[in-house]
């Protein structure tokens, strides 16, 4: 997870000693990785790779599958009989998430640690995988030491839950874990103001003062090469994995239609990432498959110069339940592209406020058809007197890596 990466990667020059414990590559399974982010990892820092026990050779064997699906099954359009089953087994026994067999390495990892003489001033448990927690939860029950439990996403409130058929004593243990967590954990980080009222409402138990809502950002270092819009195409970029779930159809149809009422201007889609089969389908239906390139994952590097290289980005929120606080960490990149951002999603979610904040754009709901293609004429409109359409520099300092670790390290350092 990137920040998790960051995090360490600003650590040691803010006067915090971070040892990293995580699964060896070569012995996880995972549906992504990029290897290209391992040269961010500061040398001073000590990073013990352990083993893991987890269901997903067995997956790939047994549905013919060579990739693995990611959390919420976002790669997995279509699902067989034998997958289905799959997702019942792992809603019901493996809770709350399958990575759970990762749980015993990584406590043994620190157990060695101990009996070597050492001593931690606090843990960091970072989901999901949600599993993760339940290793912050024994270490604070084992050593006292002081917890903070950094929850990315909700837990049983995640929009997939519904995917996994949970029987009631499933659901009920499930919910019991994030209560656990929750109100033993020392402070609780959320990625936004919405996921942090969500959590907060789990237990009367739960005061206000425990939970800081710490988003994700960006890493300066990563965007010192300068922006070079193309002069020959109105380009707009999207990054990153997306599903049918986002509901992007009606946004195609507004660029189909912007492309036939201004055929002089060169409207260009390029998506760099998975694209689920669904999306590409909506794509030939709206007619954009000659304007539209697809591009595979590319290391993080790459993926931001891409964004450096468009004119504008597009990013949506998934129609799911309790979307209102799903905020990406690539909208901060985004963000500090300094491009216009057409996002597609819920009006006054943390996502809308956020880009309104900044000045780089807003959220259209997933029906407004007429709003989304008005606002690519104002962008056509702009693209024929300057091709570049960047923005001023926008005020996301705040959101910077180093800014969000340096709030981090007075949360671990308060006493």
């Amino acid at each position: 997870m990137q920040r998790s990466l960051k995090f360490v990667k600003h650590l040691p020059a803010l006067g915090v000693e971070p040892t990293v414990i995580t699964v060896d590559p070569e012995r996880g399974a995972y549906p992504v990785l990029d290897h290209s982010l391992a040269a961010e990892i500061p040398a001073s820092v000590r990073v013990l790779r352990t083993g893991t026990s987890e269901p997903f050779g067995s997956y790939k064997k047994l549905t013919g599958r060579q990739q693995i699906p990611y959390g919420g099954f976002a790669n997995e359009s279509k699902t067989s009989l034998v997958q289905r089953a799959f997702k019942f087994v792992r809603g019901n026994l493996f809770i709350p998430d399958a990575r759970r067999g990762w749980n015993a390495h990584a406590l043994q990892a620190v157990a060695d640690l101990v009996a070597q003489g050492e001593q931690f001033d606090a843990v960091l448990t970072s989901s999901p995988p949600h599993s993760s927690q339940l290793i912050g939860l024994e270490l604070k029950r084992r050593y006292g030491w002081r917890w903070l439990a950094d929850l990315r996403d909700p837990w049983t409130d995640i929009y997939y839950k519904a995917e996994l058929n949970q029987t009631a004593p499933a659901r009920w243990l499930d919910a019991r874990y994030e209560r656990q967590v929750l109100e033993q954990a020392d402070i609780v980080l959320t990625t936004s103001a919405d996921t942090k009222r969500l959590f907060l409402g789990k237990s009367g138990k739960l005061h206000d003062s425990k939970f800081h809502v710490l988003p994700n950002g960006y890493d300066e270092s990563d965007f010192l090469l300068p922006s070079s819009p193309p002069t020959d195409a109105l380009l707009i970029t999207h990054t990153g994995t997306i599903s049918e779930t986002y509901h992007i159809e009606l946004l195609l149809s507004a660029v189909a239609e912007c492309r036939r009422r201004h055929p002089e201007v060169p409207l260009r889609l390029r998506f760099v990432g998975k694209v689920a089969e669904g999306v590409q389908r909506q794509l030939t239906a709206a007619g954009l498959n000659d304007a539209t390139e697809l591009l595979p994952f590319v290391p993080h590097d790459e993926s931001v110069g891409f964004l450096l290289r468009s004119t504008v980005l597009l990013m949506a929120i998934p129609d799911v339940a309790h979307n209102f606080g799903i905020l990406p960490g690539k909208v901060f990149e985004y963000l500090a592209a300094n491009k216009p951002i057409i996002c597609v999603g819920p009006t006054g979610s943390d996502a809308d406020n956020l880009l309104q904040e900044c000045g780089a754009g807003r959220a259209w709901p997933y029906d407004a058809y007429e709003d989304m293609l008005e606002c690519l004429e104002t962008l056509v409109a702009q693209w024929r007197v300057n091709p570049n359409l960047d923005l001023p520099a926008l005020s996301h300092a705040r959101y910077s890596r180093r800014s969000l670790t340096e709030q981090l390290v007075k949360l671990v350092k308060r006493s």
